[in-house]
């Protein structure tokens, strides 16, 4: 059995299911390390999947990281490199010498590039950026102005351009001549000599045309495309909603100027869903780091402030308490009844806000849908009142009797009313003044519905109570 034989196998082993153990194989990755055995890991490396190497380096300590990353031949390092979270390969780069930092960032691809270099210092990108070659700096110039959360900081330039002049053999040798430079040739574009956009031919339709067919008889007119300046969430609905694996960029005289792909799409999609949930839970926004690696100080910096504005929100609740003071004396059967009537507002405001805000957010409904949609949430919303306040009222005959009974059936079905109806609404009044509809959180739309719903109940009690002798 060969050294290449013993180093492979352990950097593809597998638990009782048969996954892959990114755990195991960096541990014999350390191993190696101890042993100073550093021809077995060149033996090893280069069979190894790029995407599960990242997986594999991501987990030893920097130092071994920056031992076995020079092992790596160049164009599959910075393959490795690209795959790993983009706070650690700005923690690998400060402590690489500028040259292995050029060779680097001239390896990578657009996208990745530009994403590493925002992350440097000032003073590191002052030094990295004359040493690379001319059209690498401009490109970088160029992606880096792009302003954060745009189409364009997510955008790469690494896409294939044809012209309508050329026929199906001539746009087949020219795309075999761009390839090694392009992200994917599966689809190129058709530009005219200013460089606007007027379509795009798919490899399939080349490849089955034959070869003297004009391109202009093969392409697809007028292709679907996104703004360079719009915002990053929308090239990720569009590329979903029509299935594409790439999406062009335009500027506003329809030049082409980049290209989003699928998975940078993907990309997007889970970073605008992440920041959605930590917006829903109470949180101020996307962790910038992973959870593991997150410090106390900065998980209590991203929760504080919700918390301690909902505790002087709350107050609210314990002043209506509080002014129905003698009422509660006097009927103490509904204290019973307070925690189950303000929670189920709470809860049925956070799960109209949770399918608003998903909505809202995927682009199902626009702010002109408010009106239909409340409507539609008013007749929900009376059916789950409804629903609720028959449950509850059997236990308000059995704690309080009769009278007490219809306070609560009545009072349940108005909290759950206001609840949902005003978790519908504020994440479109949020759109409406351009702020984040996933601010209309848990918490908040919680807080709010419980000092209302104290209002509801004791008010309701007052005015049946009064009128029932109770």
């Amino acid at each position: 059995m060969t050294l290449d034989t013993l180093a492979v196998r352990p950097l593809h082993p597998v638990d009782a299911q048969g996954n892959f153990d990114a755990d195991q194989a960096a541990a014999w990755l350390g191993s190696r390390l101890q042993a100073d055995d550093l021809d077995a890991l060149r033996a090893a490396l280069p069979d190894v999947l790029a995407v599960d190497l990242a997986d594999i380096l991501s987990r030893l300590p920097p130092l071994a990281m920056a031992t076995v990353l020079p092992l790596i031949p160049g164009e599959e390092r910075a393959l490795v490199f690209g795959y790993l979270p983009l706070e650690l390969q700005t923690s690998l780069v400060a402590k690489m010498p500028r040259a292995k930092v050029v060779e680097l960032l001239d390896l990578m691809s657009a996208d990745e590039r530009v994403d590493l270099y925002n992350t440097l210092p000032p003073d590191r990108r002052e030094r990295v950026l004359p040493a690379l070659a001319h059209a690498e700096r401009e490109d970088i110039r160029r992606l880096a102005s792009y302003p954060p959360g745009s189409v364009g900081s997510i955008m790469t330039s690494e896409y294939a351009v044809l012209t309508a002049e050329l026929n199906a053999g001539e746009a087949i040798a020219e795309l075999r001549r761009v390839a090694p430079d392009a992200e994917t040739i599966y689809n190129a574009y058709v530009v005219d000599p200013q460089r606007r956009l007027i379509g795009v031919v798919s490899l399939r339709r080349l490849i089955l045309a034959e070869p003297d067919t004009p391109l202009a008889e093969v392409m697809a007119p007028n292709p679907i495309t996104v703004q360079v300046d719009a915002e990053r969430r929308e090239a990720a609905r569009r590329i979903a909603r029509y299935d594409f694996i790439v999406l062009p960029v335009v500027d506003h005289d329809g030049r082409i100027v980049g290209i989003v792909t699928a998975d940078d799409a993907m990309d997007v999609a889970a970073a605008e869903a992440t920041d959605d949930f930590h917006k829903t839970g109470g949180s101020l926004g996307n962790l910038t780091v992973s959870m593991k690696s997150a410090t106390v100080g900065l998980l209590y910096r991203q929760r504080v402030y919700w918390l301690v504005v909902l505790v002087f929100a709350n107050l609210f609740s314990g002043a209506g308490i509080a002014h129905f003071e003698d009422l509660i004396a006097t009927n103490m059967a509904l204290v019973f009844f307070l925690p189950l009537l303000i929670a189920s507002g709470g809860n049925a405001g956070a799960q109209s806000a949770t399918l608003m805000v998903r909505a809202l957010a995927t682009g199902d409904i626009e702010l002109r849908d408010w009106s239909s949609m409340l409507l539609r949430e008013l007749a929900v919303a009376l059916l789950l009142g409804v629903t609720m306040a028959l449950a509850v009222s059997a236990i308000g005959v059995f704690r309080g009797g009769p009278p007490i009974a219809l306070v609560v059936a009545v009072a349940m079905l108005l909290i759950v009313m206001v609840g949902s109806l005003m978790g519908m609404s504020l994440p479109f009044l949020l759109s409406r003044f351009r702020a984040d509809p996933a601010s209309a959180s848990s918490p908040l739309i919680t807080s709010l519905a419980d000092g209302i719903g104290i209002l509801i109940y004791f008010g309701i009690a007052t005015w049946l109570l009064g009128m029932l002798g109770g």
